[in-house]
């Protein structure tokens, strides 16, 4: 079975949970931005979490199914229409050979997921089907989507799909200003507690130059009492530097694995869905939790995961 591609949006790409064990290489994971709304988009059709579908980016895409299918749309709030006919998202979708899906612009949020069941069939590179966009490998050809492309989808084999419970709670959505929990970095302590009390109490807003490699953020400007040159060493996903103009970045699924400026804090694994679904001018602010917290956080997420699809 393929898809055709009739209008790639702004930025289409096949992702799945990312490429990991690789930093050592210099290879930073990729993967889904916003990870939650992708597996959960995998559970509704049936898939395994890790299944390649397709990330759209605040424009959507529309796609024509060759053969008949069983998809999902989850992530930021938009539109769906299935050969014309509007379409409620979070929810699996049977369609017939011919198909034709309009994913319009995102409303809230910037991503969307789109899968199908049996997953998109593209060869594995480095044990991922995730598109590496800088380093140009992984996915479709290692870019993204145009007009035209056609993609294969696997076989479904004997999967079920499954329901969201009706009281399951919107993802996508926060009030502004966002809350994005933290723990400690590995140059905390460079930071006095001036400086740290400045970080916790102002909101930062979102730039324009902001994207899967990182966002960068603007407000009070954030200096270290430090100010020897920090020898490069490991970034860790959802890192917080702090450059020499002192305003934050948030580095992400695309980012480089090594950085020379100090890191005050990382956002916690159950929050990087939210980064991956903030947008230019969004205002956030962040709260520190400890190590212990942030375990907890990530199972209660974990559990809750398993706790919204009905029996």
């Amino acid at each position: 079975m393929t898809i055709l591609i009739k209008d790639a949006g702004l930025a289409t790409s096949v992702q799945d949970l990312g490429r990991y064990r690789c930093s050592h290489l210099g290879i930073s994971p990729a993967g889904a931005a916003d990870s939650l709304s992708f597996r959960i988009a995998n559970r509704l059709v049936g898939n395994a979490d890790n299944a390649p579908g397709l990330e759209m980016t605040l424009t959507g895409a529309t796609f024509e199914f060759e053969c008949p299918a069983i998809i999902a749309v989850t992530g930021a709030e938009c539109s769906i229409e299935i050969n014309g006919h509007a379409r409620s998202g979070a929810q699996s979708i049977h369609l017939e050979a011919g198909s034709v899906v309009k994913v319009g612009r995102m409303r809230r949020g910037v991503r969307a997921y789109l899968a199908v069941q049996g997953g998109i069939d593209v060869p594995l590179k480095m044990g991922s089907a995730s598109t590496h966009l800088s380093a140009k490998f992984g996915g479709f050809e290692g870019r993204l989507l145009r007009k035209g492309d056609r993609l294969c989808v696997g076989k479904g084999g004997d999967s079920h799909t499954r329901a969201l419970k009706s009281e399951a709670t919107p993802l996508v959505g926060q009030d502004s200003p966002v809350i994005l929990r933290v723990t400690r970095g590995l140059q905390h302590d460079w930071f006095d507690e001036e400086a740290i009390a400045n970080f916790f109490s102002s909101s930062f807003s979102v730039t324009d130059q902001s994207g899967r490699t990182g966002l960068r953020l603007k407000g009070n400007p954030i200096f270290p009492r430090n100010t020897s040159q920090l020898i490069t060493d490991g970034v860790p996903l959802g890192a917080i530097q702090i450059p020499p103009d002192g305003q934050p970045i948030i580095l992400f699924v695309d980012q480089q694995t090594t950085g020379g400026y100090p890191k005050i804090a990382n956002v916690i694994a159950s929050d990087l869905h939210v980064v991956g679904q903030l947008r230019a001018r969004d205002s956030l602010r962040f709260t520190e939790v400890s190590i212990e917290q942030a375990v907890q956080m990530l199972r209660q997420q974990e559990a809750w995961l398993q706790e919204i699809f009905s029996a």
